[in-house]
């Protein structure tokens, strides 16, 4: 017997990749379970699944770095709670980071993909379930977007949850409004322009050497710092919330047509966001 959940949660992170850097990304999970009936004529309870699946994802997996430590392009080292890492991007030049413990998943992988994390995922899962329960499969998929769309990294130090995490991201659809109509073209700019972006704030910039951008801060939970080259980078002179993202686009998109009514819809992940007008 089958029991399935489409569609169970989403999650919202960050992955490593020797060409992209630092790639934002969110995926829908769903999951399968094989499994005999109990007494109740359940394979499991539709509550024990949903609430098992969902809080291991959202404490493992959901705003972390997924670095895969079978990759020739990482060098790792961890201290404790903390974490060091140097990853080797293809095309030259290198990302560092030092953060908790808490902000990772190592992932047992040479690449990070949809298949692969799941197949990381069921075997951190297994002594979750009750012994009828034979097989879990777990499956990531993307949102289904029509338009344009881009995926960014950031950090908000501010934050009092997990957001407040350097190295954290998000696949997100963009809706720009001149005097009310869509204008696909400024959607697709933007998107091309911020393809695998990390967004960075001017008040957590520490280093510029020419090539690379150093990022630090001291958050709830603990110290951050992280340094990439610039050409990965788009730097904003606030804090990266979805509603300073909105507004800065709002006010870039502004410039270039002053005599236009523009609207920005920016999404952080799937189904939620912030407008701007002006």
């Amino acid at each position: 017997m089958q029991l399935f959940v489409d569609q169970l949660t989403n999650v919202d992170f960050s992955y490593l990749d020797p060409v992209r850097g630092i790639v934002g990304e969110t995926w829908w999970a769903s999951a399968l379970l094989d499994g005999a009936l109990d007494d109740q004529g359940m394979v499991c309870d539709f509550g024990v699944v949903k609430k098992t699946l969902r809080n291991w994802l959202d404490d493992d997996v959901d705003h972390r770095l997924l670095v895969p430590v079978q990759s020739d392009a990482l060098t790792l080292s961890v201290d404790g709670d903390r974490i060091n890492l140097i990853w080797r991007l293809t095309g030259g030049g290198e990302i560092q980071m030092q953060a908790p413990r808490q902000a990772v998943a190592l992932v047992d992988a040479k690449v990070i993909t949809e298949d692969t994390t799941a197949r990381w995922c069921r075997e951190q899962l297994r002594e979750h379930f009750p012994v009828n329960v034979e097989q879990l499969t777990l499956t990531f998929t993307a949102e289904d977007i029509e338009g344009a769309f881009y995926h960014y990294s950031h950090g908000l130090k501010k934050h009092n949850g997990n957001c407040q995490r350097i190295a954290h991201g998000h696949r997100s659809r963009l809706k720009v409004y001149l005097n009310g109509s869509r204008d696909a073209d400024l959607e697709q700019e933007w998107a091309e322009r911020w393809q695998d972006i990390y967004l960075g704030s001017e008040e957590d910039l520490v280093s510029d050497d020419g090539n690379s951008y150093g990022f630090r801060y001291q958050a709830m939970q603990g110290e951050f710092s992280l340094s990439l080259p610039k050409s990965h980078c788009y730097m904003m002179n606030t804090d990266t919330t979805v509603e300073f993202i909105a507004q800065h686009l709002a006010r870039v998109i502004k410039q270039t047509h002053v005599n236009d009514d523009v609207t920005v819809k920016a999404f952080e992940g799937v189904n939620k966001g912030a407008m701007a007008s002006l």
